[in-house]
């Protein structure tokens, strides 16, 4: 359980920085850190960083796959923490 908490802080911590580097980038006309990079780091534990990061920063907040995508992503962060930390995923209980 120590390892989950720990795990989702450290990657959601991580997106929220990701998404703030992306915007910096933007403003500099830079090269842009992908969207399925941002995605699949949504996907495997960062999406509430994401989203936290989308609303501070107001990054990707007009793009619909980010809108809508990351807040679905955030759902099954939020099933799968709680299928983790129950036992349920493997049939632990």
């Amino acid at each position: 359980m120590k390892f989950l908490i720990a795990y989702m802080l450290l990657m959601n911590f991580a997106t929220f920085c990701v998404m703030g580097v992306d915007k910096q980038y933007a403003k500099r006309k830079d090269r842009r850190i992908p969207e399925k990079r941002i995605f699949l780091l949504a996907l495997i534990g960062g999406a509430a960083g994401v989203w936290l990061g989308m609303r501070v920063w107001r990054h990707k907040t007009l793009h619909a796959s980010f809108t809508v995508g990351i807040p679905l992503l955030f759902a099954v962060n939020v099933i799968c923490v709680w299928l983790l930390a129950s036992g349920r995923l493997f049939g632990l209980q």
